[in-house]
C-alpha cells in the first residue's frame, strides 16, 4: 500500500514545483471592477500567498473582451500584462505560485448588446439561449470549424500572456456552463458531427484546445483542467466525469481539478449546500433577476458536510493516474489527510481561504484544526459588490476603492 502523501510536501505540477499540496481555487473575486486588473485583486492574491497556499487561481481570467461573462472580469491581453505583473510579482514575493484560470463564456453571458460585439454569443449549438433571457439575448450562435480555430487560437493567445505577465500555470476552465462546458454536457451540446454525441465526440474540442495551449506553454507552465464531474441530476454523471479525467490524461494535463455543477442548473452540487436566500439581491437586477430564476429550478435543502464530493472524485481517482486536485468541502486537518489518504495529489481551497487567507499557515503551526467557515455561501455573492468576495462573518472585505485602481497605477 502506498504511503500517505503529506500535504505539506512538495508537489511537481508539469514543469514547476509548489512548496505544499495547497491550492487556492478559483472563486471570482469581483475585484476587476471594469474589467481592469485592480489592486484589490492583486492584493488579495498576494494575502493567499502570504498565508502559506502553495499556488493561488486568479479566476476567470478572460480569453477576449467577448469572453466575458460580466464586465467586471479580466482579460488576458496586451492591455491587463503590467497589472497582471504586478499581481503574479506580490504571489512570487511569499514564494507561492501563481495560476491564470483562462475561460470564455460561450453564451452564458450577461453583457448587454453595447459591450459584446457579436450579434449572437457563441456556443456548441445554436437556437434558443435560456441563459439570454434575462439579458435580452435569446438566441445563440452554433460554432462552425473556423469559430473552433480561432477559438483555440484565443485560448493559446491568453496562455501566452499569462506566461509573459508571469503567471506560473494556467487552469483552462471545462466546467460550469462556460464555452468548453457547452461542448462537454449533452444539455447544451445537440451537435451530430464530431463534436457532439457521446462523450467521446464531445471532448474532442475541448481536448484540441487543451492540446493546443499544452504545445504553446507547456514546457515552461503547468496547465491544469477543471472540470464538473457530473452536470448535476441532468446531463453528463460520473460515468462520462471518468471519460472526461481519462481523456485529459492521454492529452497530457498536467493535473485535472475536480468540480461539479454547472452554475444555472445544478449550482446546490458545485458549492454543496444552497446559495442564501438574499442571494437575488444583487446590486445588478439583470444579474439579480437571473439568480432568482436559478433559484426555482434548484433543491431547496442542501445541506453541506465536510469532503461532500469525496464519493465522486474516488471514482475519477479510480479511472486515471493523472494528478489530480480534490476540491468540495475541505474545512479542517481531517478533511485535508481525508483527501490525502484517499490519494488525490492536491487540495483546492476555497470558502475557507476566504474566510481566513492563512488557513494554511495556521494549519501547518499547529494553531488551528478547524476552519471558522460555515458553509453559508453569502462570500459567493460578495463579488457583484463594490467590495468583492470577502465573509460576512470575519468582516475581511477589501476597500472597494482598491478594485477601482489598475494594480500598475
Amino acid at each position: 500500500m502506498a504511503a500517505i502523501v503529506d500535504a505539506f510536501s512538495p508537489l511537481q505540477l508539469g514543469p514547476i514545483t509548489l512548496r505544499n499540496r495547497f491550492i487556492k481555487s478559483a472563486t471570482n473575486e469581483g475585484m476587476a471592477k471594469g474589467g481592469i486588473v485592480s489592486k484589490g485583486l492583486a492584493l488579495f492574491h498576494e494575502r493567499i500567498a502570504a498565508g502559506g497556499a502553495a499556488m493561488s487561481t486568479v479566476a476567470y481570467c478572460a480569453t477576449s473582451r467577448d469572453g466575458r461573462t460580466f464586465v467586471d472580469q479580466a482579460v488576458l491581453d496586451a492591455d491587463s500584462l503590467a497589472d497582471f505583473r504586478v499581481l503574479t510579482d506580490g504571489v512570487h514575493r511569499h514564494g507561492a505560485a501563481a495560476s491564470a484560470q483562462i475561460t470564455h463564456a460561450g453564451s452564458f453571458t450577461f453583457l448587454d448588446k453595447a459591450t459584446l460585439k457579436a450579434s449572437r454569443p457563441l456556443s456548441s449549438s445554436g437556437g434558443f439561449n435560456k441563459l439570454g433571457v434575462v439579458s435580452g439575448r435569446f438566441w445563440k450562435q452554433r460554432m462552425t470549424k473556423a469559430d473552433m480555430t480561432a477559438m483555440a487560437d484565443e485560448f493559446v493567445a491568453a496562455a501566452r500572456c499569462a506566461r509573459e505577465a508571469g503567471f506560473d500555470a494556467v487552469e483552462i476552465h471545462m466546467g460550469h456552463g462556460y464555452l468548453l462546458s457547452q461542448f462537454v454536457t449533452p444539455l447544451y451540446n445537440k451537435r451530430r458531427d464530431n463534436y457532439g454525441g457521446d462523450i467521446e465526440r464531445r471532448m474532442n474540442f475541448p481536448i484540441e484546445v487543451l492540446s493546443r495551449v499544452l504545445d504553446a506553454v507547456g514546457r515552461d507552465m503547468a496547465v491544469l483542467v477543471k472540470y464538473s464531474m457530473t452536470d448535476g441530476p441532468k446531463g453528463n454523471q460520473i460515468d462520462e466525469g471518468m471519460a472526461v479525467a481519462r481523456r485529459l490524461a492521454a492529452a497530457g494535463a498536467h493535473m485535472a481539478v475536480l468540480s461539479n455543477g454547472l452554475n444555472v442548473e445544478s449550482i446546490s452540487a458545485m458549492f454543496g449546500s444552497n446559495l442564501p436566500k438574499s442571494s437575488a439581491k444583487s446590486p445588478n437586477p439583470i444579474i439579480g433577476l437571473g439568480m432568482w430564476v436559478q433559484s426555482l429550478s434548484e433543491p431547496k435543502d442542501v445541506r453541506f458536510h465536510e469532503n461532500y464530493l469525496r464519493d465522486l472524485a474516488l471514482q475519477v481517482r479510480g479511472a486515471t493516474d493523472m494528478p489530480l486536485a480534490y476540491i468540495g468541502g475541505v474545512q479542517s486537518r481531517h478533511g485535508v489527510e481525508q483527501a490525502m489518504r484517499d490519494g488525490f495529489d492536491a487540495v483546492a481551497l476555497g470558502r475557507a481561504l476566504v474566510y481566513d487567507a492563512n488557513f494554511v499557515r495556521d494549519l501547518q503551526a499547529g494553531s488551528i484544526e478547524k476552519s471558522l467557515c460555515n458553509a453559508c455561501n453569502r462570500c459567493v455573492t460578495m463579488m457583484y459588490y463594490p467590495q468583492g468576495t470577502s465573509c460576512v462573518l470575519t468582516r475581511n472585505a477589501m476597500d472597494a476603492a482598491l478594485n477601482t485602481q489598475r494594480a500598475s497605477a
